[in-house]
């Protein structure tokens, strides 16, 4: 769920070692309980922002998702869905690369490597609310183009929260809907170049869920259930519904609602990002251990002329070099782009937020 756009809060944080100065949180945000959304991790600055998605309403910005080239990691994408419009590429300079008018879409996620008749692209979906399924787009390694590609039905009353994973060289597009049912599909390219579907399985949480993300390596799925936590599933069919939880909300760690959640590997190190809505925060484990090892809650300050992280719903990672991040990048939906208000209506634009990794560890001392 997000928050709407309210009234002016200030705080004043005191910045890590590499803000080196006190950091200005000028948030106009509040939940829809009212609480004022003022980030209360440890302050990581942020690094640039995106142009604000186009829909001139408040609550349209929802999740990104980052691409680099693994040939040359210079060239890199950022997804960015407007659940009131469609779907959006930027670059690094956060200009909009490209603009695909396609509907309620919510949650992005890909994955590279995708075999088709036409020969390897990078698979892109997104779940799509006002068609009851999930969006399928191809993007050209080469020239960087996305075209869509499909729409894949699926029996949810409300498909919301989206991920891909790779299980070996099958790709799978994991769908959850606002009921708590979850619905997983193997999706491959036929003969004729178009979009086959078959689901794998199907399970459900008791309540809203939403941010979810796959481990390829461990074979691991993490779903974020809003009100009550994270939980951890094998990406195996056969596994059926058996599961752990990895971290309840509320708790320290998290601050409902847990909204987006991403995977950062850096070398042999896997950790994950899951964002605390609740209080504008991001939680952070390890989890390519047997245990997850919990390392703290960061929140992204304004600096470098840019405003602060607020709403924090749908966040990316991706570790190693990327573009002018040589240890990774974390992206993340800001629900209040305070140099994009607009004026007349007193309401916020939104947009996405980029953060160095290399930042964010050393500000959480790992």
């Amino acid at each position: 769920m997000l928050p709407s756009a309210g009234l002016r809060a200030c705080a004043i944080l005191a910045a890590s070692a590499a803000l080196g100065a006190c950091a200005l949180l000028d948030a106009e945000a509040r939940s829809d309980s009212g609480k004022m959304l003022v980030g209360v991790g440890t302050p990581v600055p942020v690094a640039g922002e995106t142009v604000a998605v186009g829909t001139e309403r408040a609550d349209a910005a929802d999740d990104p998702e980052i691409w680099a080239d693994p040939r040359d990691p210079s060239r890199v994408v950022i997804f960015g869905t407007d659940k009131q419009a469609g779907l959006y590429t930027y670059g690094l300079d956060g200009k909009v690369l490209q603009f695909i008018p396609d509907g309620r879409l919510n949650n992005v996620d890909l994955r590279d490597g995708f075999p088709t008749p036409a020969g390897e692209r990078v698979l892109v979906a997104a779940s799509d609310r006002g068609r009851g399924g999930f969006a399928l787009y191809l993007m050209d390694p080469a020239t960087l183009q996305v075209k869509p590609w499909g729409v894949i039905p699926l029996d949810l009353a409300e498909p919301y929260g989206l991920c891909v994973g790779r299980r070996g060289e099958a790709f799978v597009v994991i769908v959850n809907g606002t009921d708590g049912q979850v619905r997983q599909t193997r999706v491959e390219a036929g003969a004729d170049g178009q979009a086959r579907a078959v689901e794998e399985r199907r399970f459900a949480l008791g309540s809203q869920t939403e941010g979810c993300v796959v481990d390829d390596r461990t074979g691991r799925l993490y779903i974020g259930e809003e009100a009550k936590g994270v939980w951890r599933y094998d990406l195996d069919p056969a596994s059926g519904d058996a599961h752990t939880q990895l971290a309840a909300a509320p708790s320290d760690a998290l601050k409902p609602d847990v909204e987006g959640m991403t995977l950062l590997r850096e070398g042999q190190e896997t950790y994950l990002i899951v964002s605390s809505q609740g209080d504008s925060a991001f939680a952070v484990w390890r989890v390519d251990g047997a245990e997850p090892a919990y390392k703290g809650r960061w929140s992204g300050v304004a600096a470098n002329g840019v405003d602060p992280i607020t709403g924090t719903d749908g966040v990316a990672a991706l570790g190693g070099p990327v573009g002018r991040f040589p240890s990774g990048l974390v992206v993340a939906q800001d629900d209040v782009d305070t140099e994009g208000e607009v004026a007349s209506t007193a309401r916020a634009r939104q947009n996405f937020k980029l953060v160095d990794w290399r930042d964010i560890r050393r500000a959480l001392g790992f």
